[in-house]
């Protein structure tokens, strides 16, 4: 007779999802899983997207590094390595050339080929905002033979490594050609990479769990493993994400040793699950979160300027980060687009989300501004808990100002997929969601897509408008001096608090746990990842 452990027999009873036919799934699962050495993990989010390229959700990120690997990697100095390939940069600056390392096989057994990788940069710089940026200044971009990739530059620009690089949301990731030539708009039909682990389709229940085994075929590099870069040497057979969207359940589960790892603990039980002698503790993402607010430009009221004011002005930060963590060794108050503990922190423009005394200026605002009481449409998942308090803590926020507020509660993976929609409101469209970028995302004006002024033009999500701060992009991606950098970005923060392009509410550590059974978990910016990892009995 199969075990089932406690918190899959609540998750079973409590779930709608979940049918007689998942139950049977799960119980095969367990038959073919046994003898294998197999990791059991909590991730923060429930996984539905899993196209990488297709959303910056992180919870599809992770599930792309599991699948996918990079030409290029960033390692814990910051410093770009090679990863799938090895480069070279001409004297002129104009032309880098990438050669893919040997042992490279996508996982349907196929070689990867320098088209294969061409395909993939080309659809990563369409959806992705430093990809865009890169693009802008690309003359080429071409398979010189079956191993080389060879891009050429319009003028010479100093994030091309950095970009093709970066370690988060968007990840270039590296797909076959006929998987990264699929329409834009539409998500891939097959997970095909050539990662550490395989993507197991056939256990894929949306909602309940998703399953990646050992490639076997996989050929790591012989550096260590530093963030994203170096040897992903997989130690376990297999590595199952259990979607537990109740925190306590989740905790209990993690306690009794039913799984091995959860990604986010929830800041209300550390002091009990401190004292657990069983348990690893630690902030895996040292550089921490950036938790935002993001207005749609496209629909009334937020697509004039007087009210995004006035509701910029009704914000703070320190209501926000109260109520989504509640304590001060997690959380920070700060100002700076660019995140604070960086060359380009400032305060400039930040004084009301700082201060928290913006209401009556708020108030006045509103009443000048036009705003004809159109409800603002939140959407607010309740399944992820460091996105649950943010837009509760903003409606009563907007509210006092003087705003109507539809606060519609959802789940996390809805948020992702609606807030895709350009339609109006009440044809399912919105007005404000919330949700967080880590560090590594924010911290500059190029990599940070929240910044960007593209509008429908492959910008993000809320699709602002604003030709002044794309010129100061493309002017700080030229640029080489840091206090001219520091000058533009600061320009740029200016300018991102009058228009309101984004609303930074401040920035928060998470604390991740694991049973002290696992070894080799990896810290890093886009955490976390399951190579490197071994797990003993």
């Amino acid at each position: 007779m199969f075990h089932i452990p406690r918190w899959k027999r609540l998750t079973l009873a409590t779930s709608l999802a979940v049918s007689m036919l998942s139950l049977s799934t799960a119980l095969t699962t367990q038959a073919i899983a046994a003898g294998k050495k197999t990791i059991t993990a909590v991730m923060h989010s429930d996984l539905r997207v899993i196209d990488p390229g297709f959303t910056t959700a992180y919870i599809t990120r992770d599930h792309g590094y599991m699948v996918y690997d990079t030409l290029l990697a960033t390692d814990s100095s910051f410093k770009v390595q090679p990863q799938m390939a090895d480069w070279k940069v001409s004297d002129d600056k104009l032309t880098y050339t990438f050669t893919l390392r040997d042992g490279l096989k996508w996982h349907d057994g196929t070689d990867v080929t320098a088209e294969d990788c061409v395909a993939s940069l080309k659809r990563w710089g369409r959806n992705d905002g430093m990809g865009q940026k890169l693009m802008d200044f690309t003359a080429s971009l071409d398979a010189a033979d079956a191993k080389t990739i060879v891009l050429k530059l319009k003028e010479p620009y100093g994030l091309v490594l950095e970009s093709i690089g970066k370690p988060s949301s968007l990840v270039p990731f590296m797909m076959p050609k006929r998987l990264a030539e699929t329409p834009q708009g539409q998500q891939i039909p097959e997970q095909i990479g050539s990662g550490p682990f395989k993507f197991v389709k056939a256990e894929f229940q949306p909602g309940v769990k998703a399953v990646y085994e050992k490639n076997t075929d996989y050929v790591p590099r012989k550096e260590p493993a530093s963030w994203t870069s170096g040897g992903k040497v997989v130690k376990v057979d297999r590595v199952e994400w259990i979607t537990m969207p109740d925190a306590q359940t989740a905790v209990n589960a993690l306690q009794s040793g039913d799984i091995d790892f959860m990604e986010n603990l929830p800041y209300d039980m550390m002091s009990v699950l401190e004292t657990n002698s069983d348990l690893k503790i630690d902030v895996l993402n040292k550089f921490g979160y950036q938790t935002l607010g993001r207005m749609n430009f496209l629909n009334p009221p937020f697509d004039n300027v007087k009210v995004r004011r006035a509701a910029f002005l009704a914000l703070n930060q320190k209501d926000v980060l109260d109520a989504l963590v509640g304590n001060e060794k997690y959380q920070k108050v700060c100002g700076a687009v660019f995140v604070c503990g960086t060359p380009l922190e400032t305060d400039v423009g930040a004084e009301t989300l700082i201060k928290g005394n913006g209401m009556a200026e708020a108030k006045k605002a509103l009443a000048e501004s036009g705003y004809d009481g159109t409800p603002i449409a939140i959407m607010a998942p309740g399944d992820v808990s460091t996105l649950k308090a943010q837009p509760v803590v903003a409606a009563q926020l907007l509210r006092s100002a003087g705003f109507k507020v539809d606060l519609q509660a959802t789940d996390w993976q809805t948020v992702v997929t609606r807030r895709a929609s350009q339609k109006p409101v009440k044809e399912g469209g919105w007005n404000m969601f919330f949700t967080n970028w880590v560090g590594a995302d924010v911290a500059n004006p190029v990599v940070n897509v929240s910044i960007g002024g593209r509008g429908t033009k492959g910008g993000w999500f809320g699709w602002a408008e604003d030709a002044e701060i794309e010129k100061l992009r493309d002017t700080y991606a030229r640029s080489s001096s840091l206090d001219e950098q520091k000058k533009i970005a600061t320009e740029i923060q200016k300018q991102n608090y009058e228009k309101v392009i984004y609303v930074p509410l401040g920035q928060y550590l998470l604390p991740s746990g694991w049973r002290k059974s696992l070894t080799g978990v990896l810290d890093g910016p886009a955490t976390p990842v399951f190579w490197n990892i071994d797990k003993s009995e």
